[in-house]
């Protein structure tokens, strides 16, 4: 199973994670990724200035607003499953 950790630390709260991780959820439920798939939590993984911080299972940053992570998603973890 692949892990991604989304940052919930203040900056990235106050930028939106929590909508974040919603829409990664509901993706990772709509197409059936519950096995192939982790998110877990994580306190400032370093990239407080962009967007929400995302970091994938192979170490790739990824910043993610609410308004581009459905494509991200799509774009830079679906495949990769």
């Amino acid at each position: 199973m692949k892990v991604i950790h989304i940052c919930i630390g203040s900056a990235c709260h106050v930028k939106g994670s929590r909508q974040v991780i919603e829409i990664f959820m509901n993706l990772i439920k709509t197409y059936h990724l519950e096995e192939k798939l982790e998110l877990k939590a994580a306190f400032c993984i370093g990239h407080c200035m962009e967007a929400v911080t995302v970091q994938k299972w192979d170490g790739q940053i990824l910043s993610v607003h609410k308004d581009n992570a459905e494509e991200i998603f799509m774009k830079e973890i679906w495949p990769y499953l």
